[in-house]
């Protein structure tokens, strides 16, 4: 939409307009409501987080501005007394300088006090009664202003003010409630007025406007005052430790910031600094947040967080934006089938103030702002059922207006979510945070104690590895600040066995007798516990909580009171529903029992497996082949701890598994088992390709180093090591390779191939010198093998290793089966074979492609010609410059010199674009100079029509050289004739639809222009969400592709629908005009799918029919004598236009059957 001019002679302004007679908060709105343009509208509107809705009726006002102004002060983002919400968010999109004009006419106009906080309660009110003068505008008429005026002895330059403004009904009831005639507990000033005014029926429309105002005021108020209660309840009782129940903190006393990394729309993972900025991240992708992470990572910490920051209005967290926050842990919704059924359940109180109907109306009303998290979905018992209610909200097919953040394992995405869907991904604890929550929740201002627990995980790196995941750290801290002396652990297995062994030791340290020893008997023998561990984890459904009862009858009540008392077992209070019982048995509470942590009810399943590998092989095997390692990763890793036997066995398994072997490497280093048993799984392992990816966990990677170096230990060989995006540098004083990670990887003996994988990186020289300064260390050698990167053309020879050269080793760039010269430092290709594999599958130079690949990829061109070897396509992708005639080269785009070559036999030009003549005929020079050249293809960009023959080569046409530029041969250039010529019937209606490949777009587009030139009339061209612009220096319809429709003088009718409907600009539609005025024959020009912007007289076609469809059931419009006119003659006016076509229009975009049927139609 289109900024006014006057909107942007005041952004262009030094201060505020002229004053008005308003008092100063209100000289300062109208002030700042001159300042902002559609753009900073908008962009404010995400960061403040408004439904999708408002923004809607924010962008489709007459006075987008004003109308923005009074949200902003409904929503509490200014007020007389405070504007930093606005300050802020101005900030961080970038809008300095308004923020600084803002800030200057703050101190002018208000009495500022920095930091004041609003009333919650009274923000609520003011947004719902914010929503009524909006509707209360809407029902002003100017006579009615007019009146309203006159009985409130409104002044007369006021209402001269009123009478001029762009929306005169909004500056009224701005006004009114300025001077008291409105106010959000009262408007019988108003009401009076109107009825004195025998405006009765007006009366009652504002009086039931403004009680539903009050009512949903009411409404909403209770429910996030009940929702607040209960999810204090969650946040307010975190235990770090399961045992230590005397200690509970409140999560934002414990919560430390994780790593955080977000999936971008490339699919490339990218670091985020804060979860704060969780919402921006996710800009323009689906309203589903996807929070992922592996075990014991922070997710459901995280959720409780964000939780904690909406309930007590945390001013510099996005969290706190939302209306309506509801926070459900999927755990505990096994059964349930609708939302309002586990709000209900989970969320609602016994003595509850609302109503269903109540709950359910503020639910689905789609100007109130919700968030949902739903917690712990790989937890969630009925995520196998397709039509679950978390299924059909995840899959938009209801509640498609509120945000959703979802917690869950990284093996467990759920299936409903695409690629559309954001994505987060929490990276564990780093050295700063494990300090950080050290001090904050476990030590306090002890600085003794903070080193003292420190240099624990600093001197025991697997230990610092192991608790990079958050639970572990912490658990792992607590217990240390407990406890005097430290074990010393080297897998996750020994790390939980000895948490396990300090939650028994501190319950027996307090009985003793028989006592204690009934509680060593049960932490030594739990075989009840871990089969019903297994089983829960394992079965057709998995179930993750119990009823308490049921435990206890299983268990007896000893042991289970032992395993509740020191915290594995957790019980919770919920409320039971009884929907058949009786008034006095309608609501009851009952006792609910889960693990901790899902890892402990692992590790006794865990134990249970471990047995059933002699006693139960069948039932072991069965596991192993029925559940994915990833799902439950730490069954099987600490089973291969717990049981030697087990861990030969899975290993075994787990190899077979796709991306097994990285598992294995996990496995096989928790195991506790002699020395040779050990070094047999080794040398199995790295008789196949080693990896250490840039996504493993710091744990893995280390893991695989161990392996690594016990193979070079033991001098066992490595068959492969492949570092996949992990290549960080050379640390040249140790001479070891630096990952990303920030381990370092010493130079291995025994290693025979190192690959490295860098993908779109530049090597340096200096640092490909010191890589293979790193390499002559590995005494065994010999092949170092670049993927992906863009290398150095050369590198000196005086500095490559001379052991390198003596060893005859061999260095490799894959790309085009490059290996270095050592004694020169060149690469070069000399191997016949190579260079006729290469040249038989065809060559490509592409405008992505390195100085360096290009380079290659001509120097092959040139071997390939010396050892006349036949290259059967040459593709040339979006790289031509210039075809220099003094030299007979092309140029490429980074500057390089392609020569003709004999050795090509065909060529094919890629170039999303329209080719001009001169250029068509640059290309036709460079074929001249391939003298074997036959076939030139040009593919996604349109050719000239024709081209004077006497500008064409003559020896090309005596070589027959064939010029196709569509699939199929549809479209030929006839080099003989100069000319395009069509192969193929031209159809009825030509369809050039978004979805099309540029080739099939370019196909089209020459097929018409040939009938044009050939006068054969054209019946209809379509363009199905396939239009962008119009270009006037071409007269050309410009594609999204970036491709031109030419003027057609043979074409009879256009119809063109926009993609997912769009609004079009005044210089696009005249455009679309001039170029249909300038198509003789056009008898129709039809336009859908989109808003037309309003024009008080568009340009006339005299002999052409114009008609406008805005959206499905809006109607359709004709353009007569520059008016707009519907099937019956009836004129639109530009009220009509703002009321009816706008918001038929915005209400087609969010009909899903609708756009179903367009993107039908598309495809």
């Amino acid at each position: 939409m289109a900024d006014s001019p006057s909107t942007h002679e005041a952004a262009d302004s030094k201060g505020p307009p002229r004053k008005s007679i308003l008092p100063a908060f209100w000289r300062f709105k109208i002030a700042l409501s001159t300042i902002l343009t559609i753009k900073v509208i908008l962009e404010l509107a995400v960061t403040f987080g408004y439904p999708n809705a408002l923004v809607d009726e924010l962008q489709g006002a007459s006075d987008s501005a004003l109308l923005m102004v009074m949200v902003m002060e409904g929503r509490g983002q200014i007020h007389r007394t405070d504007i930093s919400p606005l300050l802020g968010a101005l900030e961080d999109t970038g809008h300095h300088g308004i923020a600084t004009d803002v800030r200057a006419w703050s101190l002018e106009y208000l009495d500022i006090i920095p930091g004041k906080e609003q009333n919650p309660k009274k923000s609520l009110q003011l947004s719902s009664f914010g929503r009524f003068k909006i509707a209360l505008s809407t029902a002003l008429r100017e006579q009615t202003i007019q009146n309203l005026g006159a009985i409130f002895e409104y002044p007369r330059a006021l209402m001269d003010e009123i009478r001029n403004a762009k929306n005169s009904a909004l500056l009224m009831t701005m006004h009114m409630e300025e001077r008291g005639q409105i106010q959000p507990e009262d408007i019988s000033p108003l009401l009076t007025a109107l009825k004195d005014l025998r405006l009765h029926g007006v009366a009652s429309d504002v009086e039931d406007q403004f009680n539903e105002h009050l009512r949903i005021t009411g409404k909403m108020a209770a429910f996030i005052e009940e929702l607040k209660e209960t999810c204090h309840t969650l946040y307010d009782k975190i235990q770090p430790i399961p045992y230590i129940k005397e200690k509970l903190y409140s999560v934002d006393k414990v919560f430390i910031e994780v790593g955080m990394e977000h999936c971008d729309s490339r699919g490339s993972w990218k670091t985020l600094s804060s979860y704060r900025g969780i919402f921006s991240v996710a800009k323009g992708t689906s309203r589903i947040q996807v929070i992922e992470g592996e075990p014991g990572y922070g997710k459901s910490t995280l959720a409780l967080q964000l939780v904690y920051d909406w309930c007590n209005e945390v001013s510099d967290s996005p969290f706190c934006k939302p209306d309506i926050l509801i926070f459900l842990n999927l755990r505990h919704l096994g059964g349930i089938t609708s939302f309002m059924e586990a709000i209900e359940q989970f969320l609602l109180p016994q003595d509850s103030v609302l109503e269903r109907q109540d709950v359910e109306q503020l639910i689905n009303n789609k100007n109130v702002n919700i968030l949902v998290i739903f917690d712990a979905y790989d937890e969630y018992p009925d995520q196998h059922i397709e039509d679950s209610f978390v299924a059909k909200i995840l899959e938009e097919q209801i509640l498609r207006h509120v945000d959703v953040l979802l917690t869950t394992r990284s093996s467990c995405i759920p299936p409903a979510c695409g690629p559309r869907t954001g994505r987060i991904r929490l990276t564990g604890f780093d050295e700063g945070a494990r300090e950080q929550y050290v001090r904050k929740a476990v030590t306090g201002d002890d600085e003794a104690e903070v080193q003292r627990i420190l240099e624990q995980f600093n001197t025991n790196p697997i230990l610092r590895d192991i608790c990079q995941a958050p639970l572990f750290s912490v658990m792992y801290a607590h217990v240390a600040h407990e406890e005097e002396e430290f074990h010393n652990v080297r897998s996750v297995t020994e790390f939980f066995l000895y948490m396990i062994s300090c939650f028994h030791s501190h319950a027996q340290n307090k009985v003793s007798g028989e006592k204690r020893k009934q509680l060593q008997r049960y932490a030594s023998n739990h075989k009840k516990l871990d089969k019903f561990a297994f089983d829960s984890l394992t079965g057709a459904n998995q179930q993750l909580l119990w009823d308490k009862k049921i435990l206890i009858k299983k268990f007896g009540a000893d042991f289970y009171g032992l395993y509740v008392n020191i915290g594995i077992l957790v019980e919770e209070e919920v409320i039971n529903r009884n929907r058949g019982a009786t008034v006095a048995e309608f609501i009851q509470y009952r006792t609910e029992v889960h693990f901790y942590h899902k890892l402990f009810c692992e590790w006794f399943a865990a134990c249970h497996l471990a047995k059933s590998v002699t006693s139960f092989w069948s039932l072991f095997h069965d596991f192993c082949k029925r559940v994915n390692p990833y799902d439950l990763q730490f069954v099987y890793r600490f089973a291969c701890g717990i049981n030697p036997a087990a861990a030969k066995e899975v290993i075994k398994l787990v190899q077979k598994k796709q991306d097994g072997d990285k598992f294995a490497v996990l496995c096989a280093l928790e195991q506790k088992d002699s020395a040779d048993d050990v070094l047999n799984t080794v040398r199995d392992l790295v008789s196949r390709d080693v990896r250490i990816s840039e996504n493993d966990t710091k744990l893995l990677q280390r893991t695989t180093m161990q392996l690594l170096e016990l193979a070079s230990q033991k001098e066992v060989p490595i068959k492969c090591l492949i570092l996949d995006c992990t290549f960080d540098s050379i640390d040249e004083k140790l001479a070891h390779i630096a990952l990303k990670s920030g381990l370092c990887l010493r130079p291995i003996a025994p290693l025979k191939l190192l690959i490295i994988r860098m993908e779109a990186t530049d090597v340096s020289e200096p640092e490909l010198i010191s890589i293979l300064g790193y390499v002559g260390q590995c005494d065994d050698l010999a092949e170092l093998r670049f993927e992906e990167c863009n290398l150095p053309v050369s590198v000196p020879a005086t500095s490559i290793p001379s052991e390198l050269i003596s060893r005859n080793f061999k260095v490799s760039y894959t790309r085009y089966g490059y290996k270095m010269k050592l004694e020169v430092g060149q690469w070069e290709v000399d191997d016949v074979d190579v260079i006729r594999k290469l040249c038989s599958d065809g060559l490509t130079v592409s405008r992505d492609h390195s100085v360096l690949l290009q380079q290659s990829t001509i120097l092959l061109l040139e071997k390939s010609t010396q050892q006349n070897i036949p290259v059967t396509r040459l593709t040339l992708d979006q790289c031509i410059e210039e075809f220099d005639v003094t030299t007979s080269n092309m140029v490429l785009t980074s500057g390089l010199s392609l020569p003709g070559v004999s050795s090509v036999m065909k060529l094919k030009v890629t170039e999303s674009r329209n080719m001009s003549e001169d250029q068509y005929l640059q290309v036709l020079a460079f074929v001249k100079e391939c003298e074997d050249m036959n076939e030139v293809f040009f593919d996604g960009c349109v050719l000239p029509v024709s081209i004077p023959t006497e500008r064409i080569d003559h020896s090309l046409i005596t070589r027959n050289v064939k010029v196709s530029c569509c699939p199929d041969n549809k479209v030929l250039f006839n080099l003989g004739s100069g000319k395009l010529e069509s192969k193929t019937e031209l159809p009825a209606d030509v369809c050039i639809r978004g979805s099309d490949t540029v080739a099939e777009q370019a196909s089209s587009i020459m097929q018409l222009t040939v009938a044009s030139a050939d006068k054969i009339p054209i019946t209809e061209v379509s363009l199905y969400a396939s239009f962008s612009s119009f270009d006037s220096d071409s007269l050309s319809l410009v594609l999204r592709s970036g491709l031109c429709l030419p003027r057609l003088s043979s074409l009879q009718k256009l119809w063109i629908g926009t993609k997912e409907g769009r609004e079009v600009t005044v210089d696009e539609w005249t455009g679309i005009l001039n170029y249909a005025k300038h198509s003789q024959l056009l008898k129709e020009l039809r336009i859908g799918y989109c808003l037309l912007p309003w024009l008080d007289n568009n340009p006339n076609l005299a002999n052409t029919r114009v008609e406008w469809n805005p959206a499905c059931n809006a109607g359709v419009y004709v353009l007569q004598s520059g008016r707009w006119q519907d099937r019956s003659g009836r004129v639109l006016t530009r009220g009509a236009y703002a009321n009816s076509v706008v918001t038929t229009f915005r209400e087609g975009l969010r009909d899903t059957d609708w756009q179903k049927q367009r993107r039908d139609e598309i495809e």
